[in-house]
């Protein structure tokens, strides 16, 4: 298995990956991300598959991803992500894992699998690489900040491919704001503007703005919310009825685990929703003395130090108590030090 890491600010002992040389020979290629796929899942994977289009003429490359929100239909070639997966598992030549570990892929973990050569690029902290070639880098901002490393000729990349890639940067960094931009990813942003877009239309469409149902729901997502272990963490549920009630799909709550963050004095922010009886979908934020991704992954699941995400089962309540046990050690540890 082959592992591109870094140890550090330095690789150890190897350049870059380059991803056309690792699928220049393929007559076929797959490209798929994890379930319910954000906007840096669904940059870095259109970003990506624009480039290949480009590039492998001769190959059949192909978006194997669940529906994508409709705000990011300003992506060029959404239209062609296949949504479907056939019963009958088709072999690819190549299967690009994007921005997850295959056991989030879905339905689209059986095409990697399958695959005559798996490639995972990542940038989560608890990703150990589940590709013949790995390509991990837990200090990048993004999976999209990845893939415009591993496009080794600049000279290609065009206006949709770095809009693309630009608009997977801004939703994973929180346009910047968040502790993984870098001076790196900064530059690789400059670059991509460079194109010609216009990025502050596309970061107001696919990040700020919000439906009205989308409003109304954080509204009752703040109201609700509860403070506890003394100021330093705040949670909010939405059970289905609340969001039947709305009409409400799961990507109409995307952001509210980021303003419950923004909560002063609060270090870890809890947020759920309700997926079946007894079982949720849990999103961690810190503030910077949680390293979150270690209580995601106690649970199962995983993320980065400021970010993790887990689905675990048992009451509200119950949940709580759990995450409070292990997000407490924290703090306590930290205090000591």
């Amino acid at each position: 298995m082959m592992q591109y890491r870094k140890q550090g600010l330095r690789y150890a002992g190897v350049k870059s990956m380059n991803i056309y040389e690792e699928v220049k020979d393929a007559g076929s290629i797959g490209i798929g991300g994890h379930i319910r796929p954000d906007g840096d899942c669904i940059g870095a994977s259109m970003g990506l598959y624009l480039y290949l289009k480009k590039v492998c003429p001769q190959a059949r490359v192909r978006v194997m991803l669940e529906e994508p929100p409709a705000v990011f239909s300003c992506i060029s070639g959404l239209d062609e992500i296949q949504t479907d997966f056939a019963s009958d598992v088709e072999k690819f030549d190549v299967f690009i894992a994007l921005d997850t570990v295959k056991e989030r892929m879905g339905e689209g973990e059986k095409y990697f699998c399958a695959a005559g050569k798996k490639i995972n690029i990542d940038h989560h902290v608890s990703n150990t690489g589940c590709g013949d070639v790995n390509y991990i880098m837990p200090e990048a901002s993004s999976t999209s900040e990845l893939v415009y490393e591993v496009i080794g000729d600049k000279s290609l990349l065009d206006e949709e491919i770095a809009k693309a890639l630009y608009i997977g940067i801004v939703h994973d960094t929180g346009v910047f704001r968040y502790s993984n931009t870098s001076p790196k990813t900064l530059r690789a942003a400059a670059e991509l503007i460079s194109y010609g877009f216009d990025f502050s239309r596309l970061i107001d469409e696919t990040f700020y703005e919000k439906t009205y149902v989308q409003n109304q729901i954080l509204g009752r997502a703040l109201l609700e919310s509860i403070i506890f272990m003394d100021g330093k963490c705040v949670v909010s549920m939405v059970d289905k009825k609340t969001m039947g009630f709305y009409r409400a799909d799961s990507h109409d709550l995307d952001g509210i685990v980021n303003q419950l963050r923004l909560t002063k004095g609060v270090e870890c922010a809890i947020f759920m929703y309700q997926t079946d009886v007894l079982k949720y979908k849990v999103s961690l934020r810190s503030n910077g003395k949680v390293d979150v991704a270690k209580v995601a992954m106690f649970f199962g699941g995983g993320g980065h130090v400021r970010a993790a995400g887990a689905d675990m089962q048992g009451t509200f309540h119950d949940i709580v108590n759990n995450l409070s046990a292990q997000i407490d050690a924290q703090l306590k540890t930290e205090k000591k030090a």
